[in-house]
């Protein structure tokens, strides 16, 4: 037995073409019958996190955006600079489904025990091309929510709370035994507060304005620096000595704040040092930059030893480091905490077509702390 469901429902598409131009879109695609051992699901919310706004927006320079079209017909132009072009090689003249996660309701579900379990169960996902008013994947794939979370609730259940405990496991893995974190007021960042509180992890935030401290204050955090304060390497020295932090994630990228991390971990390992050495500490210190929210260069002022590291870390590559049982758990984690440690707040709740239009794709653009966008593929308009 399934519900009934269209022949066909809108998928939001992104194009980069040869000539240097994105091209965002409605198309109507099939939605089909799922296989023995799929579903359909009725996708009824997914955010638009700074890890989609890559696929979504490539290196497109959003002022330029206009649109042309009305309704379900409309097409949104956008140029791509030329310098910026050769990084797009790889999807260049694709047209693209785009969004990581989202929730809603199964439709439709195989002939497998697995498959019909699932139907007209509320499910969150993390498969790719989500943002559609309909999206059919393996039931494997689902993750069950509880009869009292909405699909608006479960949307964010993987991108921002699974990376927030990857964070936690990397630094178990590695041999850590406190964290740094930058950008520390976004949604991810509360999640983290929240999650290393619950889990005795001591945690140091970073932020910009007294603004954000405030933030993170009302969810408990205990170190907070900020960045743009006079006194910001001194605070963070003294952070750094009383948590004994020497992993740090960078959401930032560019700029000088990673190296200034590296340089406040020096220094407060050399507060309790017993000897001296020409090449610093020999304490491990290692800054992961997971986020380009300066796109600049990375500056360093060597002051940090030779034992340090700076390095990328994405979240799937961790994922598949820790194998599927131990990935399960942490999704099971967060599906049981998606009230409370896991929680998003969002405060723009937006259709496909609204998703298209270039006042509001500069909003969501802005990737502005206190400002997360849910895209709602059933809202009309």
């Amino acid at each position: 037995m399934t519900a009934q469901t269209p022949e066909t429902s809108l998928q939001l598409r992104s194009l980069i073409t040869s000539g240097g131009e994105l091209q965002l879109s409605l198309a109507r695609v099939s939605v089909g019958e799922p296989g023995a051992d799929e579903v359909t699901v009725r996708v009824e919310a997914s955010p638009i996190n700074p890890s989609d706004l890559g696929l979504l927006l490539g290196a497109a320079d959003v002022a330029t955006a206009s649109m042309s079209g009305t309704g379900e017909d409309v097409v949104v132009t956008a140029a791509v600079p030329a310098p910026f072009l050769r990084a797009m090689a790889g999807r260049i003249d694709q047209s693209l489904a785009v969004g990581n996660e989202g929730a809603g309701v199964v439709v439709k579900a195989g002939d497998s025990p697995a498959a019909q379990a699932l139907l007209g169960k509320t499910v969150a996902i993390l498969g790719g091309a989500m943002y559609a008013q309909h999206r059919t994947l393996r039931a494997a794939d689902c993750l069950v929510l509880g009869d009292d979370v909405t699909p608006a609730e479960g949307a964010s259940c993987f991108v921002n709370p699974l990376t927030s405990l990857g964070m936690i496991g990397t630094m178990r893995l590695e041999g850590h035994k406190a964290l740094v974190h930058t950008a520390a007021a976004s949604n991810l960042g509360q999640m983290l507060v929240k999650a290393c509180a619950k889990d005795g992890v001591p945690l140091v935030n970073i932020v910009r304005s007294a603004e954000q401290e405030a933030i993170l204050r009302q969810v408990g955090a205990v170190h907070i620096c900020d960045s743009s304060k006079a006194s910001f390497m001194d605070d963070l020295i003294a952070a750094l000595v009383a948590t004994g932090a020497t992993l740090a994630f960078d959401a930032i990228g560019g700029g000088k704040l990673a190296g200034q991390i590296l340089t406040a971990m020096e220094a407060a390992l050399n507060q309790t040092a017993t000897t001296y050495s020409r090449y610093g500490s020999t304490t491990h210190k290692q800054v992961y930059i997971y986020g380009g929210l300066n796109t600049g260069p990375t500056e360093f002022n060597r002051g940090f030893g030779m034992a340090w590291g700076v390095g990328g870390w994405l979240l799937t590559p961790f994922l598949q480091k820790i194998g599927p049982d131990e990935s399960q758990k942490l999704r099971e984690r967060v599906a049981a905490e998606i009230k409370t440690t896991f929680a998003s707040h969002y405060t723009s709740v937006i259709s496909l077509t609204e998703a298209l239009q270039p006042e509001v794709m500069a909003a969501y653009n802005r990737k502005a702390t206190g400002e997360k966008f849910l895209i709602a593929p059933q809202k009309a308009g």
